[in-house]
């Protein structure tokens, strides 16, 4: 772990270095536009005495009190239909990390995956992305799907923004369980799903940001959690992908695109001990989202026009004084707005700082 964190900072401090040398030649990701989407979801997470037993089952007393999520929307948001088996989640924290417990409702539970850190999306799987600030980079993911396999890595930032990630990684410490109400791999009968538990220590998550770890009372953090779900077949007894048909993506927050990987977008979960706390959602979302939006638009433009766009018309959007402010900088743009005295600005490598 120690090694892998060292080689994090060592690759960090060269490719600022490159950047450096590189300025006038860089060019910012060509990124699809995104969706305009509603704000994002967020849960109110509860502090709590007594930590679950990590078995796969959700029937400690503790798991009571914790409510329920969302459920799950396609990855694209509204304008897909409504995933056809739901997907929800709980969780709970205390001082030495947090838990989370998932309902996978599912008529036919199958997995084939038994190596650790193999692509666990080629199943039907659960994922998990944590991020404990904002800035959108540096951030943590997990995968297990029905055989409790898992796969845990470290992206230094967003693929489209030539993201790194950290494969070796492994977040010491980390528990997880998985319980089928069925029968796995067996095309024979109809099942009701699979749950999962999972505990996620905070002391191996400090890298990822500059807060506090442990949440103190209040703190808000950006989460997500995603479902792959394959359509199949039964030929010979076994489960078959249907070929040429792609997964199904199915979120707790949607992107608006076929990526989960934009954690501009990823719900807000706020870490308390009190029960009526206020939904954590931050109200300048929608002032992110449209720097994000300006930004993927000055990508197309680049793309297209072999420059950028000097004023928002240009990217076909509202050229008013209180839209996004745009600087050109030798190698993109730095586009910002200012809400609620604080002023948000994405560089050219997709950071987001807030002053």
């Amino acid at each position: 772990m120690r090694y892998a964190v060292v080689a994090l900072v060592v690759l960090a401090v060269l490719a600022a270095v490159a950047m450096l040398v590189f300025l006038p030649v860089l060019q910012p990701a060509v990124v699809p536009q995104q969706v305009p989407l509603e704000a994002p979801p967020g849960y109110v997470c509860l502090r709590t005495a007594k930590a679950p037993n990590i078995d796969g089952n959700i029937n400690d007393d503790c798991w009571t009190a914790a409510p329920w999520s969302g459920e799950f929307q396609d990855i694209e948001g509204s304008i897909r239909p409504k995933p056809t088996h739901r997907t929800r989640f709980k969780m709970l924290w205390d001082d030495q990390g947090f838990y989370l417990a998932a309902e996978i409702i599912e008529p036919h539970v199958w997995a084939t995956i038994t190596q650790r850190d193999a692509v666990m999306f080629y199943d039907n799987d659960f994922e998990v992305f944590f991020s404990p600030d904002d800035d959108t980079h540096a951030y943590a993911e997990i995968e297990l799907n029905a055989l409790n396999t898992l796969w845990d890595l470290l992206l230094t930032k967003p693929y489209i923004e030539g993201g790194l990630a950290f494969n070796d990684w492994n977040i010491t410490g980390f528990q997880s369980a998985v319980k089928v109400q069925g029968t796995l791999n067996d095309p024979s009968d109809i099942d009701t799903g699979w749950t999962i538990e999972m505990f996620w220590p905070w002391k191996n998550l400090q890298e990822l940001n500059n807060k506090t770890v442990p949440p103190q009372n209040g703190s808000r953090y950006r989460m997500n959690m995603s479902r792959v779900e394959w359509d199949t077949t039964i030929e010979n007894g076994k489960y078959v992908k249907v070929p040429k048909k792609p997964e199904h993506n199915w979120v707790w927050a949607p992107t608006g695109v076929i990526d989960i990987h934009r954690p501009h977008r990823w719900g807000y979960v706020v870490f308390t001990d009190d029960p009526k706390q206020a939904s954590p959602v931050d109200p300048a979302w929608s002032t992110v989202d449209q720097l994000y939006d300006v930004r993927h638009r000055q990508a197309k433009y680049l793309k297209k026009h072999g420059n950028y766009a000097s004023t928002l018309a240009e990217l076909g959007l509202s050229d008013d004084a209180n839209g996004p402010a745009m600087q050109s900088w030798p190698f993109g743009v730095v586009v910002s707005s200012v809400f609620g005295g604080k002023t948000y600005t994405v560089r050219p490598d997709g950071f987001l700082q807030v002053k």
